[in-house]
């Protein structure tokens, strides 16, 4: 009898669970109010409903927090924001302006897959930190709207992410857990996330085929013969602090510290040496606060339902099926990206690790084929929609800071269809090649 009761409290609480998610994504949909605000008010909603059933763990809650994402984000938006004040951005984006001006698509390539090879050995969010800047700066001078090019760097650094054991968190849990190594990953992920990066931009390019007519009718006008007075040797210091970083941010796997250590290392060194240049005050204007709140609310909203049981109840249910290898590779595969693209996929990948592992034992399946179903869920899944990943946030907001709205429905439209086609590749190459 104890046993029926526990296991109606259980389906109790994860229907309570998947309510505030469907509150949420009402919100945010909606848009009622801006998104950190749907977040600040399902994280009050969150709360109520714990202490309403009981559940006192609020500590646990508030360790849900990730505190390494937020000194990680905060840290990065100090160093672009010196760094912009030299006019190193401005700069690049005048350059890159006048070798590809006449051909957007082009322009949208170089940017594409320089972020997407850049994201899969340095953090995603830290990319993107980096690039839009320079996409803001290119559209502002042809008078163009910039959201298709920072929506596609988005989406390119999600992919390129996948490939690599550091490239996005899930991925260094899956290869810490499974004992697999930095080669692993690119030999085994590394050719489908090439292919999956190519078809995307070839899918854009149909996607965003109006910008691409509009923005070839702006350039007739373009005069491009523009000069940018760079601050040297505020550059300079900028450029040498950031080489630092992105050594540090290489070696962290070697050395076990966590990516918010490097970027606070370098937001520490370019406050100090760009002191007479920048002051603290205009340094800590570029953080987009709103964008930390947005995360804050969200960590405790994820927790939340994690406490409540919904990433056990999805997890175990996977795990009871009586599948096929080939039928639980694509389970594994689509409800990882399903998910990702509406909850964080760290806590979903860390309840589905264990799991993994036992339907490797009992069904025999050898390899890490169902890892590598769960990092491509998971890694490819975050750009189904806007909360679906950290950089997809941030760019967001920073082009909201500068007048520019990429909603969640507008994200939606976009996102969502290279998230199917992505991971529908995905699903072709495991199947086949494994």
């Amino acid at each position: 009898m104890r046993i029926g009761v526990e296991a109606y409290m259980v389906m109790y609480y994860v229907i309570i669970g998947f309510g505030i998610l469907l509150f949420l994504y009402i919100l945010l949909i909606k848009e009622y109010f801006h998104r950190a605000v749907a977040a600040g008010l399902t994280a009050a909603l969150t709360l109520v409903v714990l202490i309403l059933l009981g559940r006192h763990e609020f500590m646990e809650v508030l360790e849900g927090i990730d505190i390494d994402t937020i000194i990680l984000l905060m840290a990065m938006m100090i160093m672009v924001t010196i760094m912009a004040e030299s006019k190193i951005f401005t700069y690049l984006a005048v350059k890159i302006i006048k070798k590809t001006h006449r051909s957007p698509f082009l322009l949208m390539t170089i940017l594409c897959l320089l972020t997407g090879v850049i994201s899969g050995f340095i953090d995603n969010v830290t990319t993107v930190i980096l690039v839009t800047p320079i996409i803001i700066n290119i559209a502002e001078r042809i008078r163009i709207d910039p959201r298709p090019l920072l929506i596609a760097i988005i989406l390119e650094s999600n992919i390129g992410g996948t490939a690599t054991l550091i490239g996005d968190p899930p991925n260094i849990l899956i290869g810490t857990f499974a004992d697999l190594g930095f080669n692993d990953f690119i030999v085994n992920l590394g050719p489908i996330a090439v292919v999956d990066m190519v078809v995307a931009l070839i899918v854009l390019k149909f996607i965003f085929k109006d910008w691409f007519n509009m923005w070839r009718h702006r350039v007739r006008y373009f005069d491009i013969d523009e000069i940018i007075e760079i601050n040297r040797p505020l550059m300079y210091k900028s450029l040498i602090i950031f080489s630092i970083t992105i050594v540090l941010f290489l070696l962290e796997d070697t050395l076990g510290y966590p990516p918010a250590i490097p970027a606070l290392i370098g937001a520490g060194l370019l406050l100090a040496m760009a002191s007479k240049e920048v002051t603290i005050h205009r340094a800590l204007e570029g953080v987009e606060w709103t964008t930390i709140v947005f995360f804050i609310f969200m960590f405790i909203v994820i927790r939340g339902i994690q406490i409540l049981g919904v990433m056990d109840f999805i997890a175990g249910n996977i795990a009871s099926l009586n599948m096929s290898k080939d039928a639980l590779i694509i389970v594994i595969l689509w409800v990882s990206a399903i998910l990702s693209a509406f909850v964080d996929n760290i806590p979903f990948v860390m309840s589905m690790i264990p799991v993994i592992q036992k339907l490797n034992i009992a069904l025999g399946i050898g390899g890490p084929i169902l890892y590598w179903a769960l990092s491509l869920g998971g890694c490819l899944g975050g750009n189904g929609t806007l909360v679906g990943a950290s950089a997809n946030i941030v760019v967001a907001s920073v082009a909201e800071k500068h007048g520019y709205d990429i909603s969640f429905r507008y994200f939606l439209g976009k996102g969502m269809p290279i998230m199917v086609i992505t991971v529908g590749l995905a699903t072709v190459y495991l199947l086949l090649f494994y």
